[in-house]
């Protein structure tokens, strides 16, 4: 080969077939019907449990809300039946008397002496 361009071309095609040859290697085709990695498995294995613990959770969860919701509902209609009475109570005193309502007050009046200031210097 005297020729500088035939040169060029092989070399060029030696190096595609190092590149081609290389990445083939690289890539492991024989590998692929080896066994899979026992860690994969492993891997595998815990992702299920994870998964049918994460559903068991989720129930408990959704238990627990609907049981709270139920004693919310209760505490509202409890709230709701004590301010009720609490208004007809205020409505019953403020259609009663007034001395009656007064009379019956907790509130209670001290009347106190003087007071006396003593100095000592």
């Amino acid at each position: 080969m005297t020729s500088h361009a035939g040169r060029l071309y092989a070399l060029a095609a030696v190096l595609v077939v190092f590149f081609l040859a290389w990445a083939t290697i690289a890539a492991h085709p024989w590998g692929a019907t080896a066994a899979a990695d026992p860690r994969l498995k492993a891997l595998a294995v815990r992702e299920a449990q994870l998964r049918q613990q994460g559903k068991l959770v989720q129930a408990v969860v959704a238990q627990r809300w609907a049981a709270y919701r139920a004693r919310l509902q209760a505490r509202r209609a409890e709230i709701a039946v004590a301010k009720a009475r609490a208004t007809q109570l205020a409505a019953a005193a403020s259609a009663s008397s007034v001395p009656a309502a007064a009379a019956s007050s907790s509130v209670r009046v001290v009347n106190l002496p003087p007071l006396t200031i003593t100095r000592t210097s």
